[in-house]
């Protein structure tokens, strides 16, 4: 069944239209309340008594692709109570068709705040002149600001993580709430205290996810010491696989031994080689003498203090990750060489040639890296069997010992099986945090204290002692089904607001676009 339209369907609830012009490109819609009294906010009293009317000029939804202004006959009331201050007062509205003072409707408010929120400000301002609707960013953005963030019912399990407000500089705090999968808050910095004063307030939470970082969970233990803490898994597994590549770093000299390429052959470098070889020698000077004090029992500090040098260079030494002859890192050519082997065993030994042949492969290297193979490899013929060998970098061969032996060609497996017959304990810390990973899959939480026990003699011990110092956010961690996944979800939209904004918005900004979006 069809209905009669009206122009009174064209304006807010509450109105009757007047009359209707064009002025222009814009549409001109004339309308007055067709109540008959109003209700004067200061004492509550209502008033049928008209003193006079005036004209408020106010923004609308455009209508058939114009804008539209309306033009609204207000009433002024005089105000029927004895003991009223105020005896003249403006016609109010409701609230939700239009507030006082306010130089738009209120349909029109929600749509200038919900591109605000969904697009920020000079984003949604170009959207803002696409719809005949044209808003400044700066009043988008204050729209947004003045709704901030609703009230949220109070959470029973939460997440809380840090985020970056820039990279290793200055960080603040997110909290979610997991079941209801939304973010409730932002905190301007990731200090304990911070989180502590927020967590006090919440004295219903019982569980905490968070991640490994000992300030949060210091914060919760004060704050909320009933609540159960779990430890992210995602983290515990990263973090054990890191435990496994800083055992490969500190092992990298029985590595090369294994492998035998601890002697060097100069005769075979080529020029820019060289020059990384005689900076290793005057390495292995300094590293002599930082491992002589090492071993004599001094601390890392008492040995920064003797030599000068800075703290994270004796640790590294201290710890073996600084043997390295040559920056091992993969080359442009890697992809290329069997290739390049194949043509050389066929007497194809001009570098210029070899390099137009792959720039028809695909390669996007320069001249001079084929040359380099070129001289390494006619040096090598002429010099015989004796050749030189690199070993891959720490990483490399943390992947090559953790992946299934199907995937590796010859070469590595043949590199493999020379490194586990030579250094079993890295072989034993390989199955340790293979066992690690398995326990957090299986959730078989039985087995961590013979875990702990089985780790605490091998060379990721430092991971195993991390895991004693939150053994029960750990033991959590594996029975629990809470995970700290969706915090960090949350995290990867903030960063998506942030950016959006080119990194300028403030704290409120930041917390109304983001638990607005939810």
């Amino acid at each position: 069944m069809q209905h009669a339209f009206r122009p009174s369907a064209l304006v807010p609830p509450g109105f009757a239209v007047e009359g209707a012009i064009l002025d222009g490109a814009t549409a001109v819609i004339t309308v007055r309340s067709i109540a008959t009294a109003s209700v004067y906010p200061g004492c509550g009293g209502v008033s049928r008594r008209v003193h006079s009317r005036y004209t408020r000029r106010l923004a609308d939804r455009p209508v058939a692709g114009r804008p539209v202004r309306l033009e609204v006959i207000a009433r002024r009331f005089r105000c029927e109570a004895v003991l009223c201050v105020r005896r003249i007062f403006a016609e109010r509205f409701d609230p939700n068709v239009l507030v006082p003072s306010a130089r738009r409707t209120a349909r029109l408010g929600c749509l200038v705040y919900h591109l605000g929120l969904a697009l920020g400000g000079r984003s949604a301002a170009a959207m803002t002149r696409r719809l005949m609707l044209p808003v400044s960013n700066d009043t988008l953005l204050r729209a947004v600001r003045r709704r901030g963030k609703a009230p949220f019912p109070s959470p029973d399990v939460i997440g809380i993580d840090d985020w970056a407000w820039k990279r290793n500089q200055r960080y603040g705090t997110i909290i979610c709430d997991l079941e209801r999968r939304k973010p409730i808050a932002l905190l301007p910095d990731r200090e304990p205290a911070t989180a502590q004063a927020w967590l006090r307030c919440q004295p219903q939470i019982s569980v905490v996810t968070r991640d490994r970082g000992g300030g949060y969970a210091l914060a919760v233990a004060k704050a909320l010491p009933q609540a159960v803490q779990v430890a992210d898994r995602w983290h515990l597994m990263e973090n054990a696989s890191h435990a496994f590549l800083a055992a490969v770093r500190g092992s990298m000299r029985q590595i090369r031994s294994a492998v035998g390429t601890m002697t060097i052959n100069p005769d075979l470098l080529t020029a820019a080689e060289r020059i990384q070889y005689e900076g290793y020698l005057r390495r292995e000077d300094t590293n002599a003498t930082i491992l002589a004090l090492a071993g004599r029992g001094q601390t890392i500090k008492a040995i920064v203090r003797t030599t000068g040098y800075s703290r994270g260079l004796v640790r590294k030494i201290v710890r073996g990750q600084r043997s390295d002859v040559f920056r091992v890192r993969e080359n442009s050519l890697e992809p290329y060489l069997p290739w390049l082997d194949a043509e050389w065993a066929k007497g194809h030994h001009n570098a210029t040639a070899l390099w137009r042949r792959l720039k028809g492969q695909g390669f996007r290297g320069s001249l001079r890296v084929v040359s380099e193979w070129a001289t390494r490899r006619r040096r090598a013929d002429r010099i015989g069997a004796e050749t030189l060998q690199r070993v891959p970098a720490a990483r490399t061969m943390a992947r090559l010992l953790t992946i299934g032996r199907d995937t590796l060609s010859k070469s590595e497996t043949v590199l493999v099986a020379a490194i586990e017959a030579c250094v079993p304990l890295l072989v034993e810390a390989r199955e340790i945090i293979a066992a690690f990973h398995a326990m957090l899959r299986r959730k078989a939480e039985k087995e961590l204290d013979p875990w702990i026990d089985r780790a605490k003699g091998s060379l990721v011990v430092s991971f195993a002692n991390g895991v004693i110092k939150d053994k029960a956010a750990v033991r959590a961690a594996i029975s629990s089904s809470w995970s700290n996944g969706q915090t960090e979800g949350q995290i990867t939209k903030l960063k998506l607001v942030k950016r959006q904004m080119y990194g300028r918005a403030k704290l409120d900004l930041l917390e109304a676009r983001l638990l607005g979006a939810n």
